[in-house]
């Protein structure tokens, strides 16, 4: 029977870090999840509530309201990857949005989220198999998996894959207000107390300003291939 590893995808937004950790999981049949998508769940969740806006944050009510939240992953068949539900709602499209983003790095700074989540998600790879890509996978939620994969590229260039995705989708977006998001959330993601982005000492880093997906998805493969067979 052929091991079942679990692969640490972590590095900082737009990277491609869940383009990567899908096909990965299409190739060697494993579980993939999305962290980055429980933690956009949760923004949208206290955006709802009134909890978060531009201009204001109520932490403590987030918290109090921690156990009212719901996340799964349910795999949609006709588009090939599993969507995310927040108390059985289909928000796969609405956690998507610039919005969340410049809202999502604020509320996962908060250590109780931190903990639901991290929680949730050793939960999910507590027999290997798993390709699961975040920010702390490789640190906090599994120290010990066999392969850690930090993922970086220029801000330029990570805003202007962002730019690019979401004009296709129709959004009115532009280059500058993208560029500021992805620089104040390396910011928030690189300072915060409570797990901060940090490379893993034994992660292998790619840098990916200059490269295209199927050249790193070859060079991961590799990788992958070489911790198998131990």
């Amino acid at each position: 029977m052929t091991q079942k590893i679990t692969i640490a995808i972590d590095g900082f937004s737009s990277t491609g870090k869940s383009t990567i950790a899908k096909l990965l999981a299409k190739k060697y049949n494993y579980i993939y999840v999305d962290t980055g998508a429980m933690y956009r769940a949760v923004a949208l969740f206290a955006k709802k509530q009134h909890f978060i806006g531009e201009d204001f944050f109520d932490v403590e009510k987030l918290i109090s309201s921690l156990d009212s939240i719901s996340l799964q992953f349910r795999f949609n068949e006709n588009l090939g990857f599993a969507e995310m539900y927040l108390n059985d709602e289909n928000v796969e499209n609405e956690i998507r949005t610039l919005e969340i983003s410049q809202l999502v790095s604020t509320v996962a700074a908060i250590s109780e989220v931190r903990k639901k989540l991290v929680a949730a998600q050793q939960a999910m790879g507590k027999h290997g198999g798993i390709v699961m890509d975040g920010r702390d996978i490789g640190t906090v939620v599994f120290p010990d998996a066999e392969l850690k994969i930090f993922m970086t590229a220029s801000a330029d260039q990570r805003a202007m894959r962002r730019y690019k995705e979401l004009i296709e989708k129709g959004d009115a977006v532009t280059y500058e207000e993208i560029l500021h998001n992805v620089q104040e959330r390396d910011r928030v993601d690189t300072t915060r107390e409570d797990s901060p982005l940090i490379k893993a000492d034994d992660a292998i880093e790619i840098d990916n300003s200059e490269l295209g997906i199927q050249e790193q998805f070859e060079r991961i493969c590799k990788l992958i291939d070489e911790r198998i067979k131990g």
